[in-house]
């Protein structure tokens, strides 16, 4: 490695790195990047199986192998340039003007009394540290996602950072709730040029004002108030928004399969449901908000009574919260029962009737589980789903690349449900800032078929509310 640029920061990056994001080399802009032999076969070891890991690590090597042809196998020592456009990236992203440096030579030094052993992150270090030494101009820095190794990173005097190109957002507060107070004299001061009209039974408003610059297509907005203003907002303009008054599911006559929403937030989350204009709804809450049971219900509604649906499908990522059990014995269905508790515990109070022999609830129960498919995301790849009510459940332990896969198995007449908590996030790497639930949320705020809805509220018992809040 020979070029010695003083205005770009030379990225050390770690195997995790290019296992978490494949298309992590072309998002370091002008600056530089190193890649030590010691992550070439880690990625060689991470290459078998079916997992995402291991087809992230099969598509760097076949970026690398690109880079490579394109460069024809010399001077690497100079670095290959990172040409964006040969490997067809997103025409969103940035093409990358920096190089791709390779060890090419043994970068070896004695690594601190402090690191024992010759583990493969001490090896990384290691490598970081020469290259630290050899070039005093310039700014080395070492990019893992692993906690630990930028922390001794630390320790050795590396400058270490996180991964931080998946993020969608800085921050989780950022994340829109899906709902906006107005305040009480929203009316009068913004009724000037508004137009009001009837279609199909449903109340139309067509508003300007500074307030509606704020507003997005799907959010809700409401005054505070004992019969005060609750509408969506339809559709967004330059100058003006189009809202539609909502139904108010909290009252008694309008329950869904017997559920009446306890709160405003379920209230707005049953109108998403509801709609068959809305293709994706997606709730964010914490235990016991009352996602599943008002997802179940809306979906039992529109696909027994109302019949808009062919059946119900309900999948979720299978992570578990302590010690793996093992393998599961059956098929599919049976394999994810055990995954399925929440289904389960929701279609208990949604099915059982007060009076009634034991072979009627029975039959019940089998004739609404012919309704529903329980499927495992392993085999969602090339599948479309017709005229299906899909219900993904802790989503917010999914990646971006994962809820895109998923979402785009939607066919005609599909509507997508995704339920979460980014609070508990169980997969490694994942954050608040980059679950794929945080992306789609991010990236559907602004279509005009699509709704979110942050529940803030428990509804479960007491105990379970109090646990939420102290524990």
């Amino acid at each position: 490695m020979t070029q010695t640029n003083t205005t770009t920061r030379l990225f050390v990056l770690d195997t995790n790195v290019l296992m978490h994001d494949a298309t992590a080399l072309f998002r370091f802009q002008e600056h530089d990047i190193f890649l030590p032999m010691v992550v070439l076969e880690e990625l060689d070891r991470g290459k078998k199986g079916v997992s995402d890991v291991a087809r992230n690590v099969r598509q760097v090597s076949r970026f690398l192998d690109e880079l490579l042809q394109a460069s024809g196998h010399s001077n690497l020592d100079q670095g290959i340039p990172l040409q964006a456009g040969l490997l067809g990236l997103d025409k969103t992203s940035k093409a990358p003007s920096g190089h791709l440096y390779f060890q090419t030579q043994p970068l070896t030094g004695d690594l601190p009394t402090l690191l024992p052993g010759n583990s493969p992150d001490n090896t990384i270090l290691e490598v970081a540290l020469q290259l630290q030494r050899l070039h005093t101009e310039r700014e080395v820095i070492l990019v893992s996602k692993d906690i630990n190794l930028r922390i001794k990173a630390t320790i050795v005097g590396l400058t270490a950072e996180d991964y931080l190109n998946d993020q969608v957002l800085e921050d989780a507060d950022l994340l829109p709730v899906g709902y906006h107070q107005v305040p009480a004299d929203f009316w009068s001061t913004h009724s000037k040029a508004m137009q009001s009209w009837q279609q199909q039974g449903r109340t139309f408003y067509k508003l300007t004002g500074p307030l509606t610059q704020a507003w997005y297509p799907g959010e809700f907005v409401f005054q505070d108030e004992e019969g005060g203003l609750q509408a969506i907002v339809r559709q967004r303009f330059d100058d003006h928004v189009i809202i539609e008054t909502i139904q108010d599911y909290t009252e008694k006559r309008r329950a869904v399969w017997g559920i009446n929403a306890r709160n405003r937030q379920q209230n707005f989350a049953m109108n998403l449901l509801m709609d068959p204009d809305i293709d994706l709804v997606t709730l964010l809450g914490a235990a016991g908000t009352g996602k599943t049971l008002l997802t179940l219900a809306a979906g039992l509604a529109q696909t027994l009574d109302e019949q808009l649906y062919k059946e119900i499908i309900m999948t979720r990522v299978t992570v578990p919260v302590g010690e793996d059990i093992g393998f599961l014995p059956g098929t599919e269905e049976e394999k994810m029962a055990p995954w399925m508790g929440a289904l389960m515990d929701n279609l208990e109070v949604l099915t059982q009737p007060t009076a009634g022999s034991k072979w009627a609830r029975q039959s019940t129960d089998e004739f609404l589980m012919s309704k529903i498919k329980i499927k495992s995301l392993n085999f969602m790849r090339g599948r479309t789903f017709l005229n299906r009510y899909l219900i993904l459940d802790e989503a917010q332990n999914l990646t971006p690349k994962q809820m895109k896969t998923l979402i785009t198995r939607a066919g005609p007449g599909t509507k997508v449900v995704c339920l979460g908590n980014i609070g508990q996030i169980d997969t490694p790497y994942l954050t608040e800032t980059s679950s794929g639930l945080t992306y789609v949320v991010d990236k559907f705020k602004n279509w005009e078929y699509s709704g979110h809805v942050t529940l803030q509220r428990g509804e479960r018992s007491r105990l379970a509310d109090f646990a939420s809040d102290h524990l």
